[in-house]
C-alpha cells in the first residue's frame, strides 16, 4: 500500500513537498525462513512514479544541471539518473512519469524519489505530489534439490517447458500470482510479486509442491544440499 504524508522542508525557500511512503515489507527473519526451506533473496524492485507538473519537463535543463545523468533523446526519450544511496536507477520522462529500478527493498522507494525530486528542483523545475507504485519484485532462490523438469511439465498445471528454446521451466503460479523460472539444479527466479511477503509465500508453496508432486529428484545429479523436511 502507498501512503501520502506531507513534509515541509525549509531551505532558502520554503517548499511544501509531499512524500509517498511505501509500506515497509522487508522485515523478515532470513534465518527462520531458511530453517523452513525458504531460500531466496530480492534481486530487484521496480516501481513507477507519477508527479504533478505545471508543464512538460525539459529534460535538457536537468541534463545541463547534473553532469552525471545520461540523456540522448535520439536513442531513448527518457533521462537516466542514478542514485548511489539507496542504489537505484531512475528513468525520467517529460510527462512527469518515472520508472525506478535496481532497489533491493520496496521501502527504499520513498527515499529514492525524494532525492530525485530534489535534483529536479535544483534545475528550477517544479514537481510535486509523487505517487509511487511498486510494480514488480524479482527474487532468486534455491529449492535445494534437483528437479525433473520433464515430469514437472506434465504434473504441474500452468507449467511450460521447451528445453530447445529455454533451459528452464516456466511456471505461472495462480495463487499467489507469480511467475517462476525453475531450473533442473533447483535454482529459481520469481517475478510478478508486488510485496516481499508474496515472494516468501510463493517460494514456500513451490518448495512444498515440487516435493508433494514427486518432481524433486536427488538422483538427477549431485547437489551440495540436503533435502529439506517441512514441519
Amino acid at each position: 500500500m502507498v501512503k501520502e504524508v506531507k513534509k515541509v522542508e525549509e531551505e532558502e525557500e520554503v517548499v511544501e513537498e509531499e512524500v509517498v511512503e511505501v509500506e515497509d515489507d522487508d522485515e523478515f527473519d532470513d534465518e527462520a525462513d531458511k530453517a523452513e526451506g525458504i531460500d531466496y533473496k530480492i534481486e530487484n524492485v521496480v516501481a513507477t512514479v507519477v508527479v504533478e507538473i505545471t508543464e512538460k519537463i525539459d529534460l535538457n535543463i536537468i541534463a545541463r544541471k547534473h553532469a552525471d545523468v545520461e540523456y540522448n533523446p535520439e536513442r531513448f526519450p527518457g533521462l537516466v539518473m542514478r542514485i548511489l544511496k539507496p542504489k537505484a536507477t531512475i528513468l525520467i520522462f517529460s510527462t512527469g512519469k518515472m520508472v525506478v529500478t535496481g532497489m533491493r527493498k520496496a521501502s527504499e522507494a520513498d527515499r529514492v524519489v525524494e532525492k530525485v525530486l530534489k535534483n529536479i528542483r535544483k534545475a528550477g523545475i517544479k514537481v510535486s505530489n509523487p505517487e509511487i507504485t511498486i510494480q514488480n519484485i524479482v527474487a532468486s532462490g534455491d529449492l535445494h534439490t534437483n528437479i525433473d523438469l520433464n515430469m514437472a511439465a506434465i504434473v504441474m498445471e500452468f507449467a511450460m517447458y521447451e528445453p530447445e528454446v529455454f533451459p528452464g521451466l516456466i511456471y505461472r503460479m495462480p495463487d499467489p500470482k507469480t511467475v517462476f523460472l525453475i531450473f533442473s539444479t533447483g535454482r529459481i527466479v520469481c517475478t510478478g510479486a508486488k510485496k516481499r511477503s508474496i515472494v516468501r509465500e510463493a517460494v514456500k508453496l513451490l518448495n512444498v509442491q515440487v516435493r508433494e508432486l514427486g518432481v524433486a529428484k536427488k538422483e538427477l545429479g549431485q547437489s551440495d544440499y540436503q533435502d529439506i523436511t517441512f514441519i
